[in-house]
């Protein structure tokens, strides 16, 4: 999986939990929980698309490395299919 690809995962799994969020503004590593103002459970449904349409699994100990478009997309790069 290529770094673009993996940034469109992350990418298309926030859409799907906030539709009106202006990607575009949000700099790669802010994390997005305070700025797209996500709660425990959108942020929760947000890591199980993640872990849907990327293919890999993501434990409770890995969500602070999903909590921004970089440090999401490297996470599911690096950790390819589980």
């Amino acid at each position: 999986m290529t770094p673009q690809q993996a940034t469109e995962i992350v990418q298309d799994a926030l859409l799907q939990i906030a539709p009106e969020a202006d990607l575009a503004a949000l700099a790669p590593d802010t994390d997005f929980r305070d700025a797209l103002e996500l709660d425990s459970l959108d942020f929760l449904s947000y890591v199980e698309v993640l872990s849907e349409t990327g293919g890999v699994r993501v434990d409770e100990d890995d969500y602070p490395k999903v909590s921004t478009i970089a440090g999401a997309a490297a996470f599911i790069a690096a950790a390819g299919p589980r």
